[in-house]
């Protein structure tokens, strides 16, 4: 029997945790186990109790919040059945997520945060491995922003303390911040990564909480911050100020903000005259819209990674050389006419021919109806084999749940309603629960290709048939 103080002396309980270990490690993927399990020390393993032990107390809340459910469960798949999971603070315990230089660094949370609930955290933004500089195709209306961005990125003896990158949706600026917090990551960085709808909603929980001053440290524990979409800030002038005096705070501690809006500074709305000087100040630039041969080349560089994975979604040059000719359309849009195209192959494994080209081609400039709500609500309804009330009715089951969040990301796709009309359109259900069912279908098509392939194709049958 182990010992109920200081380490556990029988060798069968190490083993024993060691495995459960493994078998966490194999379902939450190397990153989260190294950030939050590896370091976990175990201090008593008994019949009734299997103690673990890290080095602070907001670790402990972290851990005790998002992990000791998995915990059991492994325990339970080892044979374990009636131990009780307890997380407590030892003096000997390693800090949690140290070891930077030998791994990319986890979204941790600071000291000082007061834990909610899962997911309020402002680091539980989800980096997307694919978006990195190495897959970014940069062509004349780009280099700059590249260049600028990897500069940037490299820190050291860099002067560009504020980059401000600006233009129309799909362009890529998304995927330069995204490719710039995963390179300071790599270099051991903490990089704090957020919407502007991220900054708002917390600054206004913590003035609701009377907790600003929590809310100012956190942020200023990142030592790079990178905002994405700051046009959305500008609807309320508290948190536009408050946003100021981060940017501020930063260059006051010699650390780095990256910013991307769809417009420059000097054109956000809403945004006082102090705001734009001081935005304007930093290094701003504009990203273009690629040139022919540039998104030629973002075509090419997606039809490889298709004909890697899936040998039946290979797309011949001619047919790329065609959708390259769309000088009206963005990086995305054109990836859109693509990821369609290839994904037709595949589930039909036939080639993809010009005349498919000129009917998917003829159908996005054929299609001049606006999309509705309604519109989406019954499309999705039909394709899912739903009753259209389910998206306006309380039920959580997955059945329904996942199509409501499915129609929910496809509304603010493909209209032009506010977050809050979403809502109240599917039930009268609150904007954060339509931002959340939104993140949510962006990270499963990142991470499933198959679903990824679904929603492409609900949204393509909406704008062909409507």
């Amino acid at each position: 029997m182990a010992s109920t103080t200081g380490k556990v002396t029988p060798p069968e309980g190490q083993a024993a945790w060691a495995s459960v270990r493994e078998h966490i490690r194999k379902e939450i993927g190397n990153y989260l186990y190294e950030s939050w399990i590896s370091p976990l020390t175990l201090e008593l393993w008994s019949a009734e109790e299997v103690r673990l032990g890290v080095a602070k107390p907001y670790q402990r809340d972290w851990v005790s919040s998002h992990y000791t459910s998995r915990i059991s469960r492994a325990l339970r798949a080892q044979g374990y059945e009636s131990q009780v999971v307890t997380i407590v603070v030892t003096s000997n315990g390693p800090a949690i997520g140290t070891n930077i230089s030998q791994r990319e660094e986890a979204p941790r949370p600071p000291a000082s945060v007061s834990f909610l609930e899962a997911g309020t955290s402002l680091w539980n933004k989800f980096l997307y491995p694919t978006q990195s500089f190495e897959s970014f195709v940069s062509g004349p209306a780009s280099e700059f922003a590249y260049r600028a961005a990897k500069e940037f990125a490299d820190g050291g003896e860099s002067e560009i303390g504020l980059l401000f990158l600006h233009g129309g949706f799909g362009l890529g600026k998304t995927h330069l911040l995204n490719a710039t917090a995963l390179d300071c990551r790599t270099r051991g960085e903490r990089v704090l990564f957020l919407r502007a709808e991220d900054f708002m909603r917390h600054f206004l929980g913590a003035l609701h909480r009377k907790d600003t001053l929590a809310f100012k440290e956190e942020m200023r524990t990142a030592e790079v911050l990178v905002v994405d979409d700051l046009q959305h800030i500008c609807r309320s002038g508290a948190t536009a100020s408050e946003f100021l005096y981060t940017v501020n705070a930063f260059a006051d501690l010699r650390r780095r903000v990256m910013i991307a809006a769809d417009r420059p500074p000097t054109e956000l709305e809403g945004l006082g005259p102090d705001v734009k000087s001081r935005l304007s100040g930093g290094l701003v630039i504009q990203v273009g819209k690629p040139d022919r041969l540039t998104r030629l080349a973002i075509l090419r560089a997606r039809a490889a990674e298709f004909g890697r994975h899936r040998p039946h979604a290979a797309v011949p040059e001619p047919v790329l050389e065609r959708i390259a000719d769309l000088e009206d359309a963005s990086p995305r849009e054109i990836l859109g006419v693509l990821t369609k195209l290839a994904t037709y192959a595949d589930l039909t494994k036939r080639g993809v021919t010009i005349e498919n080209v000129e009917e998917t081609l003829g159908a996005r400039t054929c299609n001049g109806v606006r999309i509705s709500i309604e519109d989406i609500q019954r499309r999705a309804a039909e394709f899912y084999k739903l009753d259209i009330r389910d998206f306006c009715s309380p039920q959580r089951a997955r059945r329904v749940a996942r199509p409501r969040q499915v129609a929910m990301y496809l509304a603010r796709k493909l209209t032009s309603r506010s977050l809050p009309e979403i809502g109240r359109r599917f039930g009268g259900r609150d904007h954060t629960t339509v931002l959340h069912a939104c993140r949510r279908i962006a990270e499963l098509c990142a991470e499933d290709s198959t679903f990824r392939q679904e929603v492409d194709f609900l949204a393509q049958m909406l704008s062909k048939t409507l």
